[in-house]
């Protein structure tokens, strides 16, 4: 019988506003060669869940949260260039094993079949390699048959806060520019790995945006600087703000040729001059925040029914959502939820909650907020559905 869960509310009163003077943050785009590895073994996960459900009606051992983009070596051109190496995606975890499957080649469709959704070129030019083997014999009996409730496979935490602020907001509002479909068809040009890192001292805001550019859509130095300045002002008017924008920061201004510049052949900087890695990226809610409360865990490719460092990184960022939804006075939540290998994943050890409150507060607020916390756990199987279902995003 495990211990109660533990709950720490801390309030503090404010009456002035909650943003900080000096903030940075930043997203990595869905072709950047992190968010690649995140998403390729997110992707593995919910095939996995899915194989395994239809094999044995629940979910078994897994956790394919490792892998590693090697960067290939690529020789752009204006009009059109080379690629010399192919990148090579690597995919390293435990799986139970499925009846009539090679584990190997299962993960490695998964893997393509995720690159051909998210990637408009470029997904031709990986190698994919599968080191997915069966997990230890004390860890698979964590998660428990059908019947069971889900057991936590690790001792770890997961954390979340609410609202974003507005230089939050205003570089997630950018990084879904540059992924739209009007943005693509506007510019051909624009790869699939862009970056988005925005600062904010007092009332400044500074955007420095990378964005990979495909060299066949482009004949000279003169015609990518029309391009990028193209970019930049589409940026200011869909943004609608007076921030400073700097694309593609290290371009030469005097550039002669193509190496001044940041041009592409796949619109992926991992074909020549990145390398990318599981859990390096954005954290759950989009965005990397060192000013915020934030777990390091690698979401992706976690177990989606067993694992806290997974399963309490969304479910914390739900809470303190939900949290300011519906408690008027609070201006901000940090979440941070805490649990021991082998405890119910819907019992944590710990729930610490940090409120930022107007005042005057009201004196029933902790108590709706611990309720508020206990209906979402009791609510963490059909998280856990949504997971599967690639309905909740994880980096």
């Amino acid at each position: 019988m495990w211990p109660d869960t533990r709950y720490a509310i801390v309030r503090t009163a404010t009456t002035e506003g909650w943003e900080r003077p000096v903030e940075m943050c930043e997203h990595k785009g869905v072709g950047h060669p992190d968010s690649l590895c995140d998403g390729v073994a997110e992707a593995v996960s919910r095939a996995l869940c899915r194989a395994y459900l239809h094999a044995y009606g629940t979910v078994a051992h897994y956790n394919v949260d490792k892998a590693l983009l090697v960067g290939g070596e690529s020789a752009p051109r204006f009009g059109g260039g080379t690629l010399r190496v192919p990148m090579r995606l690597i995919v390293c975890g435990r799986a139970a094993i499925l009846p009539g499957i090679d584990l190997a080649e299962f993960v490695c469709a998964a893997a393509r079949e995720y690159l051909d959704l998210v990637l408009h070129d470029g997904r031709d030019h990986f190698t994919i390699e599968s080191v997915v083997r069966p997990g230890s014999p004390n860890l698979t009996q964590v998660v428990g048959g059908s019947n069971a409730e889900p057991r936590a496979n690790d001792t770890s935490f997961g954390a979340g806060f609410a609202p974003f602020s507005r230089l939050e907001e205003l570089v997630l509002q950018a990084a879904q520019i540059l992924r739209s479909t009007a943005f693509r068809q506007r510019f051909p040009v624009a790869g699939d790995d862009y970056k988005v890192m925005g600062a904010r001292s007092g009332a400044e805001i500074d955007l420095t945006v990378a964005l990979a550019l495909v060299d066949r859509e482009i004949s000279s130095v003169a015609h990518y600087f029309t391009i990028k300045s193209a970019i930049v002002e589409y940026l200011r008017q869909a943004l609608d703000t007076d921030a400073a924008i700097v694309l593609n920061a290290l371009d030469d201004s005097g550039a002669v040729d193509e190496s001044g510049v940041y041009l592409t052949v796949t619109g992926l900087s991992a074909e020549h001059g990145d390398d990318g890695q599981v859990g390096r990226g954005n954290r759950v809610c989009g965005l990397i925040t060192p000013q915020r409360t934030m777990s390091l865990e690698a979401a992706a490719g976690k177990n989606a029914v067993a694992h806290v460092g997974k399963i309490y990184n969304v479910l914390a960022l739900q809470v303190a959502r939900a949290i300011v939804h519906a408690e008027p006075t609070i201006v901000e939540a940090s979440v941070q939820l805490l649990s021991t290998i082998g405890r119910p994943v819907s019992q944590p050890a710990l729930v610490a909650i940090d409120l930022r409150i107007r005042e005057p507060a009201d004196v029933g607020c902790e108590r709706r907020v611990r309720d508020l916390v206990e209906a979402e756990l009791r609510q963490v199987g059909e998280l856990s559905a949504r997971l599967i279902r690639g309905e909740l995003a994880v980096f």
